[in-house]
């Protein structure tokens, strides 16, 4: 059945204006009583998605444990990515990302994960070499160096070594990368800075040459024993090395001053050094020749032994000779005052010359051999 629109004539308003009014059957009309009415459709919520992540935190970011990696997800209707996941090896960054959808909406959500389990590739070495034999006799550093291919090296100590001396030294360092893995390092050197010791220098002269003596530590490996002037014109020479405590230079020119250095190695090359200076003597031995002799003072004259012989005259002269004695030994001390011709002398201020001839068989006989030498002495003023 259709249904026609009314047309109403239209009344004058008493102001003078036109009402049409247009009535449409059953397009304003009230529900019937009893009827439903529906209900708004409701607005779908997006997806919700929560993430636990478990593992050890190091530093900057890093992990340094193995990492799980757990998605919640609420009100999807499907996802993606999602399942659980547990990282083991080292990585400098993987990204994980949980997709989830409902009713055409979509949450994503993602994490890095930057792990690195491995401590950096540390060594540590010293700033040089060492100073010999393998030991070092002066102090040195002791640096840490290390690679890191995940994290990256963050610092490496360093450290200086001046003792205590020990043929097992060690020095200990690390290193850390950026993830906070520590690696340790060890150095293991030889270190003495002692220097060995040799002491009680002295010297004995003798024909043309002259013996000199030490005593040394038992860290001592080698003593040079260097001449100055040297062999062959040279300024000096080593004239001895080796081990021994004594060693004779020959060939010496008598009257002659040599100065001597007497040097002590150890076995890191730490050195002790002693001198002395000797004037050569002939068959003459003391006093060395040119000798200052305080006044009041009673040298002894000694010599070489010549074979065989059976006394030796000793003759001393000031200007003039002021004494003649036969001794047995190779040897004669001068007493404070004696008595020679008559006269009485003692040593006086001045130059004193002094000889020596071997004797042979009884005194009496008088028989000598060739003058054993010359020198002399100074008594000073």
């Amino acid at each position: 059945m259709s249904v026609r629109p009314t047309f109403l004539r239209p009344r004058r308003p008493p102001y003078g204006g036109l009402v049409v009014v247009c009535l449409l059957a059953g397009l304003a009309a009230a529900p019937r009583a009893g009827a439903t009415l529906a209900a708004p459709s409701a607005v779908a919520a997006p997806p919700e998605i929560t993430v636990t992540i478990t593992g050890t935190p190091g530093l900057n970011g890093w992990y340094v444990s193995n990492v799980t990696v757990d998605w919640q997800v609420e009100g999807e209707t499907s996802s993606s990515g999602c399942d659980t996941v547990t990282l083991g090896a080292d990585t400098p960054g993987t990204k994980l990302t949980c997709s989830a959808e409902s009713g055409g909406d979509q949450t994503i959500k993602s994490v890095t994960i930057k792990l690195d389990k491995t401590p950096p590739a540390a060594v540590a070495t010293a700033d040089r070499l060492p100073d010999a034999n393998g030991w070092y006799n002066q102090p040195l550093t002791v640096s840490s160096a290390a690679t890191d291919l995940t994290a990256g090296v963050a610092s490496c100590s360093s450290a200086p070594y001046s003792g205590p001396d020990n043929a097992s030294a060690i020095v200990i360092g690390s290193c850390d990368d950026n993830a906070g893995n520590s690696a340790g390092t060890v150095l293991a050197f030889k270190y003495d800075a002692t220097a060995p010791s040799l002491t009680a220098l002295r010297t004995s002269p003798a024909n043309r040459a002259v013996d000199i003596l030490w005593s040394k530590s038992a860290d001592t490996r080698v003593v040079e024993v260097a001449r100055a002037p040297g062999r062959n014109g040279a300024a000096e020479s080593i004239v001895f090395r080796g081990l021994a405590s004594r060693y004779r230079d020959k060939r010496l020119v008598v009257g002659r001053k040599y100065h001597y250095r007497v040097t002590g190695f150890d076995q890191a090359r730490n050195t002790s050094e002693r001198v002395v200076d000797v004037v050569a003597t002939g068959p003459l031995l003391r006093p060395r020749p040119g000798r200052m002799i305080a006044p009041g003072e009673r040298p002894r004259l000694a010599w070489v032994a010549v074979k065989r012989a059976s006394y030796y005259n000793v003759q001393l002269y000031r200007k003039h000779k002021i004494l003649s004695v036969w001794p047995a030994r190779p040897s004669f001390q001068l007493g404070r005052t004696w008595v020679y011709r008559g006269h009485r002398y003692r040593l006086r201020p001045g130059v004193y010359r002094w000889y020596v001839w071997p004797g042979f068989g009884r005194v009496s006989a008088a028989r000598y051999g060739r003058l054993l030498g010359r020198s002399t002495f100074v008594v000073s003023g």
